[in-house]
C-alpha cells in the first residue's frame, strides 16, 4: 500500500468501530470526505456507498465504493476493506483500495490504514500526485485520525476540533504576517524589527506545539512499524 497511517485511540473497540463504520458518523471527522451516503444494499452483499468531496463552494467530486468488514476474529481484531473509484473528470484519483485494522491493545486500540490509488490524467496526473496530491492525501488522513481520537478520547466533537485547529493556525499565520507587514512601514523601529521579529514569529509557529485539544497530523506514525500485508478481505471485493 502507498500510504500508511497509524494511531492509538484509548477508547473501546466497539466506539471506535461505529464511529468509522457509520457514514454519517464517518464524514464527520474524516476530512476526505464532504459526503458518504450508503447505498441499496441486497441481502450479505458488500456495502456500497456513494462519497463526495467539495474542492470548491460550487463545486464536488463524487464517486462509488464498495466496502466490507470482519467484526469477529479470533484474535480480538477486526478489519475492513474498501475499492473506490471516481467517474469524474476533475477527480485526481481514478480508483483505489485500502483497509483499515483494529487492534485491541492494553489501554485502547491500535487503528490503522493502509491504502493506495491510481492518479488520473497520465503523466502530468503522476508528477503531481507525487509532489502534491499524495504528501497532502498522507496529511488530510493522519489529520483525521487526530480528530477521531480526540473524539473517542475527550469527547470534543470533530467540529469544535476542527474550529479549534483552525483558531491555531490563525494564530501561527499572524504570528508571522504581523512583523511582517510591520516591515513595509515607513523607516522606523517598526520596519528595522521587523525582520527579526519575522523570524522569531516563523520559529514559534513552527516549533511550538499543537494544542493537544487540536487535531495534528504529526502525532500519527507515517511509516509501518514492520512488513504489512493487506487483509485477504481486500481481495474478495469487486470494484465499484
Amino acid at each position: 500500500m502507498g500510504l500508511y497511517i497509524e494511531t492509538r485511540v484509548r477508547t473501546d473497540l466497539d466506539t471506535l468501530w461505529e464511529r468509522t463504520q457509520e457514514p454519517g458518523l464517518h464524514q464527520r471527522w474524516d476530512l476526505r470526505f464532504t459526503e458518504i451516503s450508503p447505498l441499496p444494499r441486497v441481502g450479505d452483499e458488500p456495502r456500497r456507498f456513494r462519497y463526495a468531496t467539495r474542492v470548491l463552494p460550487f463545486l464536488a467530486v463524487a464517486g462509488t465504493g464498495v466496502s466490507a468488514g470482519e467484526r469477529h476474529r479470533a484474535g480480538g481484531d477486526r478489519v475492513s476493506a474498501l475499492r473506490f473509484a471516481s467517474p469524474h473528470p476533475l477527480s485526481p484519483l481514478a480508483e483505489g483500495s485500502g483497509y483499515w485494522r483494529y487492534l485491541p491493545t492494553a489501554d485502547g486500540v491500535r487503528f490503522l490504514t493502509g491504502y493506495d490509488y491510481r492518479p488520473r490524467w497520465g503523466p502530468a496526473g503522476r508528477v503531481a500526485d507525487r509532489l502534491v496530491l499524495r504528501p497532502l492525501m498522507g496529511w488530510a488522513t493522519a489529520w483525521s485520525f487526530d480528530r477521531l481520537r480526540l473524539w473517542c478520547e475527550r469527547g470534543i466533537t470533530p467540529e469544535r476540533s476542527r474550529n479549534r485547529w483552525l483558531l491555531e493556525l490563525l494564530a501561527r499565520v499572524l504570528a508571522v504576517a504581523v512583523p511582517w507587514t510591520a516591515g513595509a512601514l515607513p523607516l522606523g523601529f517598526a520596519a528595522l524589527a521587523a525582520v527579526p521579529l519575522t523570524v522569531l514569529g516563523l520559529a514559534l509557529a513552527v516549533l511550538v506545539p499543537p494544542s493537544p485539544r487540536a487535531p495534528a497530523a504529526r502525532r500519527c506514525l507515517r511509516t509501518p512499524p514492520a512488513r504489512t500485508r493487506e487483509p485477504r478481505l481486500l481481495a474478495a471485493l469487486e470494484q465499484p
